[in-house]
């Protein structure tokens, strides 16, 4: 038996999460059969948990995007009992059953070893947040940016969990960072992160009838989209690039093309979930090396299974700051 987070719809298409205690035998039939030492909190994961189920389209559902820990068993030659490994994307805890568990089953291919230098309650405090926060990082690398640009770097939406990890990142690396936050109140937390402009969020909420602004950011991690997108495009440097990362301000991007023509601006899309095994690699050994881990202790919430109803609501409301770190064997 192991404990889990089970999301279920009622007769009447109402949705209730709660702590269950199930048989292994519900597991699916998959390769690997891994120990969840930790998971995480995500919006997606809220989405999950939360009324109508969001993602979710077969009932019970054991949601969770994330998780590391401990082979348990295998029926796929590159992973043994007793290896250590992180799990993100592939649709886990959407389609799939996830890591909001004790234990998990699943593809050999969706796996990770756990980099050298990581335990698993530090890659779970990264997570998907972290790892899409790092090939966001890379991707603007491998597009020119450096440290030395001359300019900020600027993350939108930089209180958040991509956001946070983000600003500690590029600080980390040397990068001048500008956050951008609606809330004043992280002000502080960002420029413990390394932070060393706060943007207010009302400040690039709205776009403007020119398609083109003074240059004042070098480059962008965006997890806003919407017409904040729309609006930093015109205000990169030639040259420069946008890793968009998420849409928390809509799907819309209200935007000319003005930018990529006249500054050559490259719009960078970021996909976390589907990403090939040898991204996710190199991905996750600069993680190992360029995220500072004092920086990551100060994002983390550590909260148990049982918080998650409240909080999967709380995070779909914005109300959740920095990365939440689900201690899955910590009582309950």
């Amino acid at each position: 038996m192991f404990k889990a987070l089970v999301v279920e719809k009622d007769e009447n298409g109402e949705t209730h999460a709660g702590v269950q205690e199930l048989d292994e035998s519900r597991l699916p039939d998959r390769d690997v059969t891994v120990a969840v030492e930790y998971s995480t909190l995500n919006y997606k994961d809220g989405l999950c948990i939360g009324p109508g189920g969001g993602l979710v389209r077969d009932y019970p559902h054991v949601p969770g995007i994330d998780l590391a820990g401990t082979v348990e068993a295998s029926a796929h030659d590159c992973y043994a009992p007793g290896d250590k490994v992180v799990l993100t994307g592939w649709r886990v805890g959407e389609a799939y059953w996830g890591g909001h568990a004790e234990k998990a089953r699943v593809k050999a291919e969706w796996l990770v070893p756990l980099p050298e230098g990581l335990t698993t309650r530090q890659a779970m405090a990264v997570g998907t947040a972290g790892f899409t926060a790092m090939l966001a990082v890379q991707a603007l690398e491998d597009h020119g940016l450096t440290p030395d640009a001359g300019k900020p770097v600027l993350v939108t939406g930089a209180s958040g969990g991509v956001g946070s990890v983000a600003v500690a990142i590029l600080a980390h690396l040397g990068y001048e960072v500008a956050a951008v936050t609606g809330r004043p109140e992280n002000a502080d937390y960002l420029t413990d992160l390394g932070a060393t402009q706060i943007v207010p969020r009302e400040d690039l909420a709205e776009t403007v009838k020119r398609p083109l602004e003074s240059e004042r950011w070098s480059g962008c991690i965006d997890a806003v989209g919407g017409p904040m997108l729309a609006r930093v495009l015109g205000q990169i440097a030639y040259g420069g690039s946008v890793a968009a990362v998420g849409l928390a301000g809509g799907s819309d991007l209200p935007a000319k093309n003005i930018p990529f023509l006249l500054r050559g601006v490259n719009l960078l899309g970021i996909d976390s979930v589907m990403q090939p095994y040898e991204n996710r690699q190199r991905a996750w050994r600069r993680i190992a090396t360029d995220l500072p881990m004092g920086a990551l202790d100060a994002m983390i919430e550590t909260v148990r299974l049982d918080d998650l109803p409240r909080l999967g609501a709380e995070i779909l409301k914005g109300r959740v700051k920095g990365r939440v770190l689900v201690d899955i064997r910590g009582g309950m």
